[in-house]
């Protein structure tokens, strides 16, 4: 089984340092894109990005200081940086070898700009929403850039698995960038919702802190077989059986 995650737009280079990392997988293709952005002064990524000036600033120099290769000088490791609300319920910080190893081995970051990240790979800090309609000599938009590649990356990962099942973490924007009808798997949707009086409602925030803590149950778990997903109980949540089909799966919470 392997579980994708959507990326975060806060990022913190200021944890812990770890020695073992990886390399992004298609840096070549991340490395056309910043080349892209560079071309782009701060007033057109204010733009470009929806952002505010200050951000712009920001992510303009950003891209002007993107350098390859990633070292420990200059980059760190994906799992270690994001953070954002589905990273505030993976508790790396309590992690040890043996859960980093599996993390790596079962787990993909989407991202606009690297495509897909292992836990372990090194990154320099960026922001490129996948939505993002960034145009490239391959097309209009992000997921023109990708095309086929996330998902054949995807691919690669799901034969080496004992149970080949793609578990669908990541937020509408982020899995739109794998073709889904080219997954050589099951794929197994994930929500979370609330008890509102009496109806159960998706609430963003919620959701995304849940989505996080589900990833920590399965890294912690050593989880593989999509069956013991049912399992999960973090933070009250419970599998619904009425609400939840074959393949997409309802927790939900009072």
């Amino acid at each position: 089984m392997l579980t994708v995650i959507s990326p975060a737009k806060t990022l913190n280079y200021t944890g812990a340092n770890y020695p073992h990392f990886t390399q992004p997988v298609v840096l070549d293709q991340s490395e056309q894109l910043v080349k892209e952005l560079r071309s782009y002064d701060q007033a057109q990524l204010s733009e470009l990005m929806k952002i505010s000036d200050k951000l712009a600033q920001l992510n303009y120099q950003r891209y002007q200081d993107f350098q390859t290769p990633f070292t420990l000088e200059n980059a760190k490791q994906a799992l270690l940086v994001f953070d954002g609300d589905v990273y505030k319920g993976i508790h790396i910080e309590d992690y040890d070898e043996d859960d980093l190893t599996f993390a790596q081995d079962h787990l993909r970051i989407l991202s606009g700009l690297y495509g897909v990240l292992r836990p372990l790979d090194l990154m320099q800090p960026y922001r490129l929403e996948m939505g993002t309609k960034l145009a490239t000599k391959k097309g209009k938009n992000l997921y023109e850039f990708w095309g086929e590649r996330i998902s054949d990356l995807i691919n690669a990962e799901l034969v080496k698995e004992s149970e080949p099942c793609l578990l669908n973490l990541a937020s509408n924007e982020y899995f739109k960038a794998i073709q889904q009808k080219s997954i050589k798997a099951k794929i197994l949707n994930i929500e979370f919702k609330e008890n509102k009086a009496g109806i159960y409602k998706t609430i963003a925030i919620h959701a995304k802190r849940a989505r996080g803590l589900m990833v920590d149950f399965v890294i912690r778990n050593r989880i593989d077989n999509p069956t013991l997903i049912k399992g999960f109980d973090s933070d009250g949540y419970t599998f619904n059986k009425s609400l939840s089909t074959t393949d997409s799966w309802v927790f939900c919470r009072d």
